[in-house]
């Protein structure tokens, strides 16, 4: 786009990298009465991925959006997608408790696990890639207090089941910090583009440039476009909830517990192999972060920080200038071609709020720095509310807290029985990362390409790579030395080392793995 240019209701030179990279196809408007099961209203990554999930539980579901399709927050994203929170893990325990802060991480992970699932169930091709993310000292400024925090995070992360490590010298950057294996990104426009084209095969009504108007709670109804639509559960998944049917001063007290802030980004090109292709933040207060993408013939990077309160600044270019400036400093070669601002949710807590605000009607916002990943969890607890499934974070995010209760709670086992902690392995890094180390007959898990590989060496010197996930619900198996089998740690399905069923639930075999 030329100097001078507008696109859309953006002003010239505004317009972020994913809205020119990524389309998404035209929905019609509302145009006539409905029925259903669920109104969502927003069509962000939180409302298109509770439509689909909903859909999938066998929900009749109607879509709202007012403009198009995850244009306006999750269009200006960074698209990061991972589970470490802004507030650092060491200030979590200290304030919640291990376990509330091994939940609140645990919840993020669940969040990128279900958003690995359906792109792999849908097929979507949207640019997703697990990659490190690294926490580090800013550039420029170190301290002693400061390594020794970030030695602190790594060890109680560490600790609670999360691959962080800390590392004298990050990469690219050289400056002290965690390396937290398993974070992810993706491109929110193609992957929004996917889920919604899945949602009319699984019989979601789906309409934008559809306004709401009202909302009324006898009987429960969304009207738009002059037309209603009954529904026996609304969720208001716009970045600032709605009122709904929420009483006034009820809705006027929850908003004084978020704080809209602005956050600034960049989108460049680099020379490729400059920086490592990875997600990194520092330590400051606002943070700086970046995200960088292999291209064919060049690297991309985007880059974001200067964050502010919304609307108490009066110079926005000056926050871009120096933004420029800090990346150029970083990499002198960047082409910046993109520029864009977008506006993150803060809580007085620090946590998202999640959860009914009235009855039969949920909210999800005050996502801070994790918007992708708890817009997505945000979707799975509504579901979970809708089709009345206990759900593992429900106090720890309900938007009527007062404040999280430290103390005696014995948070795995309590939540076992949740989806998510059959498949919780598969987010856990295995040591090994190679398959040369693997004596003859010896199994071992190994991860390649974000993969677990249950790999066995038999006594003649031939390698067996099959899918280390058990084909019952999606576990990981582990090796037992003793006979030689992968056996399933959460319903005890056992497989012959090269795979094969030994015994149920499981009744299909390891997958191949190339």
């Amino acid at each position: 786009m030329k100097t001078g240019e507008t696109k859309g209701n953006l002003p010239a030179g505004v317009t972020p990298y994913w809205m020119d990279t990524g389309r998404i196809r035209k929905y019609p408007r509302l145009s006539r009465n409905l029925d259903v099961d669920v109104v969502v209203v927003g069509g962000g990554i939180t409302g298109i991925t509770a439509a689909y999930l909903l859909s999938k539980a066998g929900a009749t579901v109607a879509l709202l959006e007012r403009d198009s399709f995850a244009a306006a927050d999750t269009g200006h994203t960074t698209a990061h997608l991972t589970y470490v929170t802004d507030e650092r893990f060491s200030d979590l325990v200290q304030g919640l408790g291990r376990d509330h802060a091994q939940a609140v991480w645990d919840a993020g992970r669940a969040a990128i696990s279900k958003i690995d699932e359906i792109i792999r169930e849908e097929a979507i091709p949207c640019e997703f890639a697990w990659v490190p993310g690294y926490l580090h000292s800013p550039v420029g400024k170190t301290g002693p207090g400061n390594v020794f925090k970030l030695e602190k995070d790594a060890e109680l992360a560490a600790e609670m089941g999360f691959d962080a490590e800390f590392v004298e010298g990050v990469p690219f950057v050289r400056k002290p910090g965690v390396r937290f294996a398993n974070q992810a990104k993706f491109h929110p426009r193609k992957y929004a583009a996917g889920v919604l084209a899945a949602l009319p095969r699984k019989g979601c009504h789906v309409f934008e440039r559809s306004e709401v108007e009202e909302i009324k709670a006898e009987p429960l109804s969304v009207k738009a476009n002059g037309h209603v639509i009954k529904g026996t559960n609304v969720i208001l998944a716009t970045h600032v909830p709605l009122q709904g049917i929420a009483g006034a001063v009820s809705a006027a007290l929850f908003q004084t517990k978020i704080f809209p802030y602005t956050s600034y980004a960049l989108g460049a090109r680099i020379p490729q192999g400059v920086v490592p292709e990875a997600s990194f933040w520092d330590t400051g207060d606002p943070y700086d972060y970046m995200r960088v993408d292999r291209r064919k013939d060049h690297d991309y990077v985007v880059y974001g920080g200067a964050d502010h309160k919304t609307g108490q600044v009066r110079d926005p270019c000056g926050h871009y200038e120096r933004l420029e400036k800090r990346l150029l400093r970083l990499v002198p070669e960047a082409v910046i071609d993109h520029r864009w601002s977008g506006q993150v949710i803060e809580t007085s807590d620090g946590l998202p709020f999640m959860g009914e605000t009235a009855p039969m009607q949920y909210v999800a916002t005050g996502f801070s720095g994790n918007g992708m990943t708890f817009g997505t969890l945000g979707a799975m607890m509504a579901c979970d509310a809708v089709t009345g499934r206990l759900n593992p974070w429900q106090e720890l995010f309900d938007v009527k807290r007062k404040m999280v209760r430290r103390g005696a709670w014995d948070y795995l086992k309590e939540n076992k029985d949740y989806p998510y902690y059959f498949i919780k392995d598969r987010l856990a890094s295995p040591a090994e990362k190679t398959l040369r180390g693997i004596k003859r007959g010896e199994g071992k898990i190994v991860q390649k390409d974000g993969r677990k590989i249950a790999a066995f060496r038999d006594a003649n010197g031939k390698l067996s790579t099959k899918s280390a996930v058990c084909t019952h619900m999606g576990c990981i198996v582990r090796w037992n030395g003793a006979d030689q089998t992968w056996d399933c740690p959460c319903h005890g399905s056992r497989f012959q080392a090269t795979g094969e069923v030994i015994g149920g639930p499981a009744e299909t075999p390891l997958e191949d793995v190339k």
